[in-house]
């Protein structure tokens, strides 16, 4: 659908509800925003463990950045030598069109995730459409990311403190989207990142997933919405069709990101996309994929509602996934004999016939795995481990999990006794569980 084809209430032109809104006059009204932030280094008056400031990186795109770096950075490792901290390179959600990493929503969730995290987090001030068509966006996260991995970088909080080893791109939503476009643009051009962390992506196509076609939700991101994104955050230069919004497998093939997450949410129209995203991470990439998923939730929860213990967890997956050294750098594919159900995001069965929701696909069970699951598992309810039984089709027994943690598995081949009820599968295994403590935010 092109953005000219869009119908026209009033004296309005398009619709994007609840982000943009414009008019046959040229005016642009942003409904998604909120209040500007100024940047603090003085820790006392922010009363925060976080000290941030504003960079530019583009001048002439008009590109800039704004760090955050835990105060407590300058101290000294066990071993007498200065610490040194990941770097996360973070691209802001809303749309393409809204938002901003000035803003009250996006500083907010920096400072938690630098804070959490212990990480610098760079977080990219794009160009915004329709003023600015994409790919815009994507040409201004790549120069953060750039600039954020230079060794010349003349920017002292990164030159003091900042680990050019650990280097990870994140985003949600557009710029889950974008995230993701900047790690394929860093395969090409032979820049490394050890992880992906998307959370709630932005991917779309020419045609919806049988999941999409059923989909009866009420998220708060509409399918007419989805529908009609993509052309006109590009101008209408480009439709539905275009790889940059439906990856290829041959271009997901071709990243080089050691790890990835992807977090969807259960009531999100976008969780589809992310799922068969993830996925095809896995099967064409040889790598790590986590996937978390967010139960009775909606897209972007976890920006608006911080304190939500969903969001919490969610924090706390991210947290861990940073902070976890691969043990792996490669793996095998899961089997081609599952790979249309996972692709098309089909529900998962149990060992023992019962019909399930689907739930996160981890990793191939033929190696050591982890994966994080939000609401899988009731795991502070059990004082010792329990093993759960993975069957053919990659489906993993399931009960109700309380509000009060989430799990942490960790996998190793085993014999498995269910009976197969999708697929074939060459490898299978048993999941023990262990529970990991509060969480936080």
């Amino acid at each position: 659908m092109n953005a000219s084809k869009t119908a026209v209430v009033g004296d309005v032109a398009v619709d994007l509800h609840p982000f943009i809104r414009t008019y046959n006059d040229g005016r642009i009204e942003r409904i998604l925003r909120s209040t500007f932030v100024p940047a603090s280094e003085d820790v006392a008056a922010t009363r925060s463990a976080v000290v941030t400031r504003d960079v530019i990186i583009d001048e002439a795109n008009g590109v800039s950045a704004r760090l955050f770096l835990p105060s407590d950075a300058a101290a000294a490792s066990d071993d007498g030598r200065r610490r040194r901290l990941p770097v996360v390179l973070y691209i802001h959600g809303g749309s393409f069109c809204t938002e901003s990493a000035f803003c009250r929503t996006y500083h907010r969730y920096a400072t938690s995730l630098a804070s959490r995290a212990g990480v610098i987090v760079v977080s990219v001030e794009y160009r915004l459409a329709p003023e600015h068509p994409v790919p815009a966006a994507h040409d201004d996260a790549w120069a953060a990311l750039r600039w954020a991995a230079s060794p010349l970088s003349a920017d002292p909080w990164l030159a003091d403190h900042a680990d050019p080893t650990r280097l990870f791109v994140a985003g949600d939503s557009a710029g889950g989207h974008i995230a993701y476009r900047t790690a394929v643009r860093a395969s090409r051009n032979g820049v490394d990142i050890e992880g992906l962390v998307i959370i709630h992506p932005y991917f779309w196509g020419a045609r919806m997933l049988p999941s999409e076609a059923a989909w009866d939700g009420g998220s708060v991101i509409r399918p007419e919405t989805v529908e009609s994104l993509w052309p006109f955050v590009t101008s209408g230069q480009s439709g539905n069709n275009d790889p940059l919004v439906d990856p290829s497998m041959d271009e997901i093939a071709g990243l080089t990101c050691r790890r990835a997450l992807v977090a969807v949410a259960e009531k999100d129209f976008l969780r589809h996309r992310g799922l068969r995203l993830a996925a095809r991470m896995r099967w064409a990439g040889g790598r790590e994929v986590t996937v978390v998923e967010s139960e009775g939730e909606d897209h972007g929860f976890h920006l608006y509602s911080p304190l939500r213990a969903t969001s919490r967890r969610l924090m706390e997956s991210i947290v861990q996934f940073i902070n976890h050294r691969s043990e792996s750098e490669t793996a095998s594919g899961w089997p081609a004999g599952v790979l249309p159900e996972l692709h098309e995001c089909a529900p998962l069965r149990a060992c023992k016939g019962k019909v399930s929701r689907a739930q996160p696909l981890l990793s191939v069970p033929s190696r050591p795995y982890q994966g994080v699951f939000l609401n899988g598992l009731d795991l502070q309810a059990r004082r010792g481990p329990r093993a759960m039984e993975i069957n053919s089709s990659l489906t993993i027994g399931l009960r109700k999990m309380s509000n009060r943690g989430f799990g942490l598995f960790t996998a190793r081949p085993k014999p498995n006794n269910c009976k197969a009820s999708m697929g074939t599968l060459s490898a299978s295994a048993s999941v023990s569980s262990t529970t990991v403590g509060k969480n936080f935010l």
